[in-house]
């Protein structure tokens, strides 16, 4: 009876949920590998965090520091003012002053806006730092960036500028590379035909802009090398006073008060990246689904008898104690094998208005014995649990005696 029920009946599910013992064991590799990999993060975060301490800053002496430079400047009489505020810088500004932007991207463009204007009236030379296309349309204007860097980070010159000629090779290819639409501009240090320095006069003002691609003749460790050395002097003390600008987040001037969704928070970077993801999965989801058709059967290598399938799960549902799922599979599966017998149709099988009736009728029996019997509760023991199936095997029995 068991046997037969099992084979022929849909069970319910034997698996029991994980406990949490077993749960830590499967995933505490998982988090162990976790946990490392997070280690190893913070850890070279730390070792890599003193790499730019005080970068591009004059009165730094680390290597990305720029005090070198500070320092051969007032060896010829300039001097050098640091500045971490807009208002400062925009009051700093003057006609014998060189104003230097050493970041200029963290500018948000109300910032640029009121630098630029500042700026183009004070006849002064402005030089920026390496500006990407964030900041090169409100400082820079009729300029664009290629961040692809040349192969050769030692450049010569190639272009009229006074300055540049006397510094000669300078080392500017690992950085940005510029294109101007001013006729105008002085395009040094090319890099695959698009120059690393531009300088565009401002003939209204008498002053100009300098824009540097890579920040690198500024170093402290690489001032020494090449042409650096005289090409950031000539850059940065054609006026006696230097004012160096460290944009800050810190800065007032950088509220905003205008409204932006999300989107206008994330860069363009990230956007850009989010499609191409988007994309790769959508190509690997084609390439994963390029097999197309009917699932195809397949023989089973061994044959299993319904016996031992039974027996397997009978002890399943013993050793989780199961008694009401084992009671649970043999009334129903009782009920589906007496539905056809009774006239019933099987998917009316498990509806008691149905087929207790029917059963009644067939055998003259107490429906409410029969109620227990095909739709009661779950026993208490496995002796009750025996008997159960005991009297469901009677049952259908009776049921098919002519």
């Amino acid at each position: 009876m068991t046997s037969q029920a099992t084979t022929t009946a849909p069970l319910p599910s034997t698996s029991a949920s994980p406990t949490a013992r077993q749960v830590w064991t499967r995933g505490r590799g998982i988090l162990l590998a976790l946990l490392l990999l997070l280690s190893a993060a913070v850890a070279l975060a730390i070792l890599r965090s003193g790499d730019r301490h005080g970068h591009l800053d004059p009165r730094s002496a680390d290597p990305y520091g720029s005090r070198a430079v500070a320092a051969l400047l007032a060896d010829h009489g300039v001097s050098t003012r640091v500045v971490t505020t807009l208002d400062q810088a925009r009051t700093a500004a003057g006609p014998d002053t060189t104003l230097l932007v050493a970041v200029p991207d963290l500018l948000t463009q109300k910032q640029q806006s009121r630098l630029r204007t500042t700026t183009s009236a004070s006849g002064g030379r402005t030089v920026l730092v390496a500006p990407g296309d964030p900041s090169l349309g409100g400082l820079a204007p009729g300029v664009t960036a290629d961040p692809a860097p040349g192969f050769d980070t030692t450049l010569a010159p190639d272009c009229s500028l006074a300055a540049a000629r006397r510094a000669g090779t300078a080392e500017l290819g690992d950085g940005l590379r510029y294109t101007t639409t001013a006729r105008d501009a002085d395009s040094c240090y090319p890099s695959d035909g698009l120059p690393t320095l531009l300088r565009i006069p401002d003939t209204a003002q008498g002053g100009d802009t300098v824009v540097l691609g890579a920040p690198d003749i500024l170093y402290n460790d690489r001032l020494d090398k090449q042409g650096n050395a005289s090409l950031a002097l000539q850059l940065l003390g054609s006026r006696p006073h230097l004012v160096w600008y460290l944009p800050s987040l810190t800065d007032d001037s950088t509220q905003d008060t205008g409204e932006h969704d999300f989107f206008d928070l994330l860069p363009s970077g990230w956007l850009w990246g989010t499609l191409q993801l988007f994309i790769a999965a959508a190509l690997a989801a084609l390439w994963r689904a390029r097999r197309f058709g009917p699932l195809v059967p397949e023989r089973l290598p061994v044959a299993i008898r319904a016996s031992e399938t039974a027996e397997g799960r009978a002890r399943l549902y013993r050793k989780v104690n199961a008694r009401d799922r084992a009671a649970a599979a043999l009334r129903s599966t009782t009920r589906i094998r007496l539905a056809p017998l009774l006239g019933i149709p099987v998917t009316q099988a498990h509806t008691p208005e149905t087929l207790l009736p029917a059963l009644a009728g067939r055998l003259d029996g107490d429906g409410q014995d029969l109620h227990d019997l095909l739709f009661g509760p779950p026993p208490g023991d496995d002796a009750a649990l025996v008997s159960l199936a005991d009297r469901l095997d009677a049952l259908e029995r009776e049921v098919r005696r002519p």
